[in-house]
């Protein structure tokens, strides 16, 4: 069938073949002879080349030494500049009453509230009261026992002046005796003139003399010893019974207490026990809020212990309006990492205050001029060793010696320079390289 159709088709004449081969023109046309090139420029083009080649392979040594490339725009770059440093520490702040007393229970007992908690209060106002009747029994113990200390020592005064008197009575009967002695001894002497008695008698009258005045001497000196022991005897007596005495105010000012009254004008914060329920001694009952002064209350973290100090200027900002203070107290105490501190307002307190309003407290801890710096980054602190610099087309990771660090801006002390720009975004993506590419 296929070749019953070719068969329909008229054959080719040649001589239709000749005229179309005779129609092609030659390439002969195109061909022409070029001028002879001068050799002088080969030698450039081959140093050209050369050169390029050798550029390429130092952009490719360099590009290996970088290790990475980082985009510019991914990086937060800081220039280094010389100014006034201000170091400076950033908290939290709440507004606290700077007088707050919390009452306490002086003894074990029953509590009876007189108030609710936000009432306002009056200073010396009652505001609860205890029912202890161990301390009432305590204090009418002592109480007795203050009175017959009194008695003992009315009756230790009456017993020092009777033995008082026995000794002045046994010291003048001492006086007596030598009186008569010497009168005896007169009587003596002039019969011993006369003759009238024998030697011994006139001895024996003149040794009643001597005796008599040994017998007053010891009399005197036995009354004044005796004086002075009646008189540490009711010395040691009257010592027991201001003893007594002072036990028994404490007694009655505790006595006295279980009165609860406010210490000062202001609000009854909030009720520690519940209404007649039995506490223990030194147990909460009440808080008081003095609402006419107020303090702020900050916390820093602990590092910047050692350096804050009472004394210190801080600046408070209250929704967005600043108020200058000064740091007032700084605990001693370390909780979760932080230190907390109070700062007083100077000058009169700002008006509008509200108890645990939050605040932003910002506390200078040194100023100077002429000190070399730039703006720290979140990665950066006084404790960094190495820094990313920037040198022409490449961050070099560069030694340096930082110190004191603000909240915004960090000190230099060695390795930068002026004018420098540090890198202070997070460069852990280079992984210690010594270099990095910077892509424009």
């Amino acid at each position: 069938m296929k070749l019953a159709q070719l068969k329909k088709f008229p054959p080719l004449d040649s001589s239709a073949l000749t005229a179309t081969s005779e129609g092609i023109r030659g390439t002969a046309a195109q061909d022409a002879p070029l001028a002879p090139r001068r050799r002088g420029r080969a030698p450039l083009a081959i140093a050209a080349a050369a050169l390029a080649v050798i550029a390429l392979g130092l952009a490719f040594k360099g590009w290996l030494a970088t290790g990475s490339v980082i985009a510019r725009e991914r990086l937060r770059l800081a220039p280094v500049s010389r100014g006034h440093f201000v170091r400076d520490v950033a908290a939290e702040g709440t507004v606290v009453a700077a007088v707050s007393p919390t009452l306490f229970a002086i003894a074990p007992g029953t509590v009876s509230y007189a108030v609710r908690a936000g009432d306002a209060v009056r200073k010396g106002q009652l505001l609860a009261t205890l029912a202890s009747p161990e301390l009432d029994n305590e204090l009418q113990r002592e109480q007795a026992t203050l009175a017959s200390l009194d008695a003992a020592l009315a009756r230790q005064q009456i017993e020092i002046r009777r033995q008082m008197l026995a000794s002045e009575q046994h010291a003048g009967l001492a006086q007596v005796a030598i009186n008569a002695a010497q009168r005896e001894l007169k009587r003596s002497q002039w019969a011993w003139d006369q003759r009238a008695i024998s030697e011994r008698d006139y001895m024996h009258a003149m040794d009643e003399v001597q005796t008599s005045k040994l017998n007053f001497e010891q009399a005197r000196d036995t009354a004044a010893l005796e004086r002075d022991s009646l008189a540490l005897e009711l010395r040691t007596k009257r010592l027991e019974r201001e003893r007594e005495a002072l036990v028994v105010a404490a007694l009655s000012e505790r006595a006295r207490q279980l009165a609860v009254r406010s210490p000062v004008d202001g609000m009854v914060a909030n009720l520690a026990q519940p209404e007649r329920s039995r506490v223990a001694a030194d147990a909460p009952l009440l808080t008081v809020v003095d609402l006419t002064a107020f303090e702020i209350e900050f916390q820093v973290a602990d590092i910047y212990a050692r350096d804050l100090r009472p004394g210190m200027h801080a600046a408070v900002n209250l929704e967005g309006r600043p108020v200058g203070g000064t740091v007032t107290a700084i605990s001693p105490e370390v909780r979760q990492n932080q230190v907390t501190g109070r700062i007083r307002f100077d000058g009169s307190q700002p008006a509008g205050l509200r108890q645990n309003e939050r605040t932003s407290v910002r506390i200078v801890l040194d100023e100077r001029d002429g000190v070399l710096q730039f703006e720290r980054g979140a990665f950066i602190d006084g404790n960094t060793r190495e820094l990313y610099v920037v040198r022409g087309t490449r961050a070099v990771r560069t030694p340096v010696v930082l110190g004191a660090a603000a909240v915004s801006q960090i000190e230099v002390i060695r390795g930068l320079a002026a004018g420098d720009e540090v890198v202070t975004s997070d460069m852990r993506d280079a992984k210690q390289a010594a270099a990095v590419a910077i892509a424009h």
